[in-house]
């Protein structure tokens, strides 16, 4: 089997954007990022690491974006869809450098061996690390939970600032054993970090074969069993309230999700939403407020937005 692999010379500052367009728009088999700053920061170590730039073959001007597809995906229309999303981002005010987008095929065990050095533990919070199932992660604390994550092909690995914050709403939300809905749920990373903090019952949704699977492999990693995975549309045919609603995808989607939050949401449940552009804020806030809801609480890091929502006073 081979993969499409379509790279595009870029700028740091839109690798988030592009990681979660390939992902939630045009279901991607996975994505890598070389950045040049990675290489320079390699010759900081103080170890016996030695990084000569000039030797390194294909060395990025800024960041070289990577997004893997089947081998038969329609290569043209990738590339054009790419040019468009790079074009919206320009006019978003973000610097996308050179923009060159180019494509080949690579055969599948390349990627195979090679894209494991790319992840690492993440010490993300008190209670909270994320874990590669290779990796050998003694925690600092003995209650800090452990996410196991096999990144593979699946997308959704916790490096991106998006996933963090919507983590960060979590551990503030759920303090007791509540009832969680992850919607758009990648790898599973947030529904498993919903039942490592203890969530009650976990409902996982998406609108792909690959992130069923990828997110019931990761339970088995976690030895988990109170997450169920539905594939659908949001919360389309989704049964039941919950007393935390959690979204992390693009600010169009969660227009889109809005409408459906009051008839799924439990009686002083919350809401955690991000994956927003800060640009993207004020047609968020509009939908929220005809839609009866408000944000409690605003967390941003860089040009990524996350929100704590709950329902207007009446």
């Amino acid at each position: 089997m081979k993969l499409l692999v379509i790279k595009i010379e870029t700028n740091h500052e839109v690798e988030d954007a592009l990681t979660i367009f390939s992902q939630d728009n045009l279901n991607a088999l996975g994505t890598e990022s070389r950045n040049r700053s990675d290489f320079e920061q390699a010759g900081w170590l103080h170890d016996s690491t030695v990084v000569e730039l000039d030797d390194i073959k294909d060395l990025p001007k800024d960041m070289q974006f990577m997004a893997y597809f089947d081998e038969e995906a329609d290569k043209d229309e990738l590339v054009k869809k790419f040019a468009q999303k790079l074009n919206e981002l320009k006019g978003y005010g973000l610097n996308i450098g050179d923009g060159k987008i180019s494509s080949n095929y690579i055969a599948d065990q390349d990627w195979n061996t090679a894209w494991q050095k790319y992840y690492h533990v993440i010490n993300f919070s008190r209670h909270l690390a994320i874990v590669p199932e290779w990796e050998d992660y003694q925690p600092a604390f003995s209650d800090q939970k452990l996410i196991k994550l096999d990144p593979g092909l699946a997308f959704g690995t916790g490096n991106h600032k998006t996933t963090q914050l919507a983590m960060m709403g979590l551990e503030r939300a759920l303090t007791k054993p509540m009832r969680v809905v992850d919607v758009g749920t990648g790898s599973g990373i947030l529904a498993i970090s919903a039942a490592k903090l203890g969530a009650s019952d976990v409902l996982a949704t998406d609108i792909s074969d690959e992130s069923m699977t990828a997110t019931q492999e990761n339970m088995k990693l976690n030895g988990l069993s109170n997450i169920k995975v539905q594939k659908t549309s949001l919360l389309k045919d989704v049964k039941g309230k919950f007393d935390i609603i959690l979204a992390n995808i693009l600010a169009e989607i969660l227009v889109e999700l809005i409408p459906q939050l009051d008839s799924h949401l439990n009686e002083n449940g919350q809401v955690i939403f991000s994956g927003i552009d800060y640009l993207q804020m004020p047609k968020i806030k509009a939908a929220l407020d005809k839609n009866g809801f408000k944000i409690d609480l605003t967390m941003r890091q860089g040009r990524w937005v996350g929100l704590c929502i709950t329902r207007k006073e009446h």
